[in-house]
């Protein structure tokens, strides 16, 4: 039988926030609200892509100027770029390691699993994995454009339009996207239950934001690979 931990006055330890299984969730909840709402923004900057090249091309050229001249260039995209990486990985070591904690909790198999919970596991859990791929890949092909075959440095309007002329960036766009939605549907509902803001009042209405929230980013992201593919951008 283990021990349990004890302080040196030998009483036993007190968890810490990032050692119990509700600080974890926490950490989670709240680095995926960080992820979904740069998701939002992101969305909103890709659909400059229908006002043109020059809107575009420009809107790319001021993210790497935004808050000069008191920050130097570049400065506040990094800063973004340094939050991001925090948040994807506390978001992911937390999953990890609350599902490596809920495997040792019931080490044998219940006899009859509840569909529903079983499904969105399933989901969150491929998802996650679909996703982290993905951001390899998107960074890639857009940032460091070692993949881009046809990339063109300096003009990501024209990047763009060379990664969803080839079948492989769609396919694997479009297989992301239906990740992300169905990431941020089961996602946003969990983290809203772990914060405290779910109840019996305000289950509907957040499970309909829930469900809002991963249509119009869904929809959002798609719309720009099928604009190329159709010649409506080109």
């Amino acid at each position: 039988m283990a021990l349990a931990t004890r302080t040196r006055t030998g009483g036993p330890k007190a968890p810490t926030v990032w050692g119990s299984t509700i600080g974890k969730k926490t950490v989670m909840a709240v680095s995926g609200l960080i992820m979904l709402g740069y998701l939002v923004v992101h969305m909103l900057g890709n659909l400059k892509i229908f006002f043109g090249s020059d809107e575009f091309n420009g809107y790319a050229h001021w993210l790497r100027t935004l808050g000069e001249p008191f920050l130097h260039h570049e400065w506040a995209l990094w800063i973004v770029r340094v939050v991001l990486l925090a948040a994807v990985v506390a978001h992911a070591v937390s999953a990890y390691q609350l599902s490596r904690r809920d495997i040792k909790a019931r080490p044998v198999k219940y006899a009859h699993k509840r569909r529903r919970a079983s499904y969105a596991t399933r989901t969150m859990r491929w998802g996650g994995i679909i996703l982290a791929l993905f951001i390899v890949w998107h960074l890639l092909d857009l940032t460091t454009l070692t993949v881009n075959e046809r990339a063109w440095a300096g003009h990501p309007y024209e990047n763009v339009l060379a990664t969803f002329s080839t079948w492989y960036g769609n396919t694997v766009y479009l297989v992301a996207m239906a990740a992300l939605g169905l990431h941020v549907r089961h996602g946003f509902w969990s983290a809203a239950q772990t914060l405290g803001a779910g109840n019996a009042r305000r289950d509907r209405t957040l499970k309909l934001l829930a469900n809002t929230l991963a249509l119009v980013l869904f929809a959002g992201f798609v719309s720009v690979p099928v604009a190329v593919m159709t010649g409506v951008v080109n």
